[in-house]
């Protein structure tokens, strides 16, 4: 049988490039190489040789995360070639990379959301009356970030310039959200016309963490991952109701992860990531495990999805 062609596209230019890469390196080792001839392309460096050799491409996999890579720009340029490829399109990576968009979106379809305010970089800091909406402790990150980068939480009006100035490092737009505390839930989907909830996980960010920020979620041991999450029945069948329909409102495809929080019984959407975090011990993958796909299934099943 001939080799399906794959393009492996790693690295990129965004402040998660080397969780990029190193994910990268985890896929191509799980790669069945009697299946694919892998070839690895770093769009940083090697956006020309991925058109000239375009012809021959049978399709993509995609292990980008963050700007020109997770927000439908890659995906635009791999359409122009007519390469295959796993996941969203340009419209859905575009509207889940911007997370004023997808609280919008979320909103319209009757996803529950925390309180928010949108800022932009020039306006005027209404920094009482922004505590007054919000209240203390509160989230502040930019619009368009991945992987928790520019976030922190406040607790302290005094500390919301520094936290301002610290997103709009990554970003010229962010939010205020209301802090949700609570247990912190995450429920992938797969699928193209026929969607799967995967089982839901439950994520314990470890001592000296106070959320699932960039450190919690990629230094080892620094969390701990629970699959299937501890919780009641009609709980999980909420959150996987929830992540079917965020995934929905976003024009999603192939797969997503949505992310939220359980607080007083009652679920808070966060957000979805278009490309999860695909090392071997990544939530995504520890999800689709748990549903009976090892790593290297998984990876044919989202090339399948994406050829298909």
């Amino acid at each position: 049988m001939k080799k399906i062609k794959l393009a492996l596209l790693a690295g990129g230019d965004s402040p998660e490039r080397e969780v990029s890469l190193n994910s990268a390196g985890q896929v191509y080792e799980a790669l069945d190489q009697e299946k694919y001839d892998i070839v690895r392309y770093d769009p940083k460096t090697d956006l020309k040789r991925i058109v000239e050799d375009a012809p021959g491409i049978d399709a993509a996999l995609i292990i980008l995360h963050g700007p020109n890579g997770e927000d439908g720009t890659v995906q635009g340029l791999l359409d122009l070639l007519k390469i295959p490829y796993q996941g969203a399109g340009v419209l859905g990576s575009a509207l889940a990379m911007n997370k004023l968009v997808t609280k919008k979106l979320y909103e319209k379809a009757g996803i529950p959301v925390p309180d928010y305010i949108h800022v932009a970089k020039g306006e005027t800091l209404r920094i009482e009356e922004w505590v007054e909406k919000i209240g203390l402790p509160m989230v502040v990150k930019p619009v368009c970030a991945g992987s928790s980068v520019g976030m922190t939480i406040v607790r302290k009006e005094d500390d919301l310039p520094g936290a301002i100035q610290s997103a709009f490092s990554f970003d010229n737009a962010l939010l205020f959200e209301r802090y949700i505390k609570g247990v912190e839930l995450t429920c992938g989907v797969l699928g193209n016309s026929h969607l799967e909830a995967l089982p839901v996980i439950e994520i314990i960010p470890g001592e000296g963490y106070e959320f699932f920020d960039y450190n919690a979620k990629y230094l080892k041991g620094a969390t701990e991952e629970i699959c299937p999450a501890r919780i009641d029945d009609d709980i999980r069948q909420e959150v996987q109701s929830l992540a079917l329909k965020a995934h929905q409102a976003l024009f999603l495809k192939g797969y997503s992860r949505t992310d939220m929080i359980l607080m007083d019984g009652n679920l808070h959407v966060l957000e979805t990531n278009t490309i999860p975090g695909m090392t071997g011990t990544s939530l995504y993958p520890q999800s689709a495990a748990a549903a009976g796909y090892s790593f290297s299934q998984l990876l044919d099943k989202l090339i399948e999805l994406a050829m298909e």
